[in-house]
């Protein structure tokens, strides 16, 4: 019973490492598609949808482990050195899972910030846009008006 929970517990730590190294890969390419010029916001978009996805995974993976571990603590406080093996092989992949998550972390700043700097850069050219379009429009309406004769006052005095 305990064999089998730990072999469990096993491949789902083995595959939370394979959850980590796709969202690995897409940071890496969200990284790739912030830095083209324009970005490709249909792109973005879809990377996000895929990251979301893999990370309903990992909460998933880990709710599991969790559950599955509660039960068998027990038994595993109380026989360490039977179980010494397995337990020494998930604390190498546990280990492993840390490492990997301290990248993505890095990778996830690095992309906030390259987002943070693409919005700024939007929000500048929008501005930039409106005062073009005000002197566009300024221009326009003066030069609508310049057929429009003057008014003249005329000096009445005799």
């Amino acid at each position: 019973m305990i064999e089998n929970c730990l072999s469990i517990l096993e491949d789902s730590l083995k595959k939370k490492i394979e959850v980590l190294k796709r969202i690995h890969a897409a940071n890496e390419i969200q990284t790739a598609v912030l830095k083209k010029d324009p970005v490709d916001l249909e792109a973005f978009d879809k990377i996000v949808d895929e990251k979301d996805l893999y990370i309903e995974e990992l909460t998933s993976l880990d709710d599991g482990f969790e559950t599955l571990y509660e039960k068998v603590r027990q038994e595993l406080d109380g026989n360490r050195s039977k179980y010494a093996e397995q337990i020494k092989r998930m604390q190498g992949l546990i280990t492993d899972i840390t490492d990997r998550s301290v990248a993505v972390q890095a990778q996830e700043a690095r992309n906030k910030a390259l987002v943070e700097n693409c919005f700024k850069m939007e929000r500048q050219n929008l501005g930039q846009s409106r005062k073009n379009s005000k002197a566009a429009y300024g221009y326009y309406q003066n030069m609508s008006n310049k057929n429009v004769p003057q008014s003249h006052f005329m000096d009445q005095k005799k």
